[in-house]
């Protein structure tokens, strides 16, 4: 194997890593935002309907953000 193509596979590699990472991050910044409806749902905590609409509008967020970098990765 060539320098040449061992330096692109090492690039698309740490590309591979990097969108690999935001997923994971996406996902777990979901799950915490899951805990932080339930609850509020679940009266634990005052209900407010604008964060509630916030938390839903961020959990959209990732999962657009999500599924654009899983696409990302079967190219």
């Amino acid at each position: 194997m060539s320098e040449t193509n061992k330096d692109d596979l090492i690039a698309a590699q740490n590309q591979v890593i990097g969108i690999l990472f935001e997923i994971i991050k996406r996902l777990q910044a979901n799950n915490d935002l899951d805990e932080e409806y339930f609850q509020i749902i679940e009266n634990k905590r005052p209900i407010n309907k604008k964060h509630l609409e916030e938390i839903m509008q961020k959990r959209t967020e990732n999962s657009k953000i999500v599924t654009t970098l899983l696409k990302k990765l079967e190219v």
